[in-house]
């Protein structure tokens, strides 16, 4: 019997290149972006529910592109 595997919760680098379609400096900096606005520290991971209320993008946007 096989497990299913839970969607992901955390938006990396390559997640924002692929729904974005911007280089990978581009996407850091957006990253940033919503880690200043979420209020976290440069170490922190950001959650999709965190990366689509900064972008303003829906999560059942954000979801198929995400990388396994």
């Amino acid at each position: 019997m096989t497990t299913p595997i839970p969607p992901r919760v955390v938006i990396y680098t390559k997640d924002v290149e692929n729904i974005t379609g911007k280089k990978s400096k581009a996407a850091r900096r957006l990253l940033q972006k919503v880690r200043e606005q979420s209020g976290k520290t440069q170490e922190e991971l950001v959650t999709m529910q965190e990366f689509c209320h900064v972008t303003g993008i829906p999560e059942d946007v954000v979801r198929p592109f995400l990388v396994h």
